[in-house]
């Protein structure tokens, strides 16, 4: 049994094994708007919402595939053990220093 029931942070699997979520709700207008995994945003009529065989879902662990971030935007090496301190000085050689 497929339940699409289109609330706001609900998830949702789709047939292709993709995800997304309900980003927004509007009765009035009977549409739904989501977000899927990979960041990109659909709006669908209520209509076409209620055709689609989706089934509930967790959210995916690595919740942020969909923000579009990395660990460049935090100042963060993702190759280096977490705690890790040690730095290398050859490195402040390729910075021009």
């Amino acid at each position: 049994m497929y339940t699409n029931n289109p609330e706001i942070g609900a998830w949702f699997q789709t047939q292709e094994n993709g995800y997304l979520e309900v980003v927004a709700y509007d009765p009035d207008e009977k549409t739904v708007e989501v977000q899927f995994y990979d960041g990109t945003i659909e709006e669908y009529e209520l209509e076409t919402w209620n055709a689609l065989h989706l089934r509930p879902a967790e959210p995916p662990e690595d919740w942020s595939g969909s923000l579009d971030v990395s660990g460049d935007d935090y100042g963060v090496d993702l190759d280096r053990p977490a705690g890790d301190t040690h730095t290398n000085p050859l490195d402040e050689l390729d910075k021009g220093r």
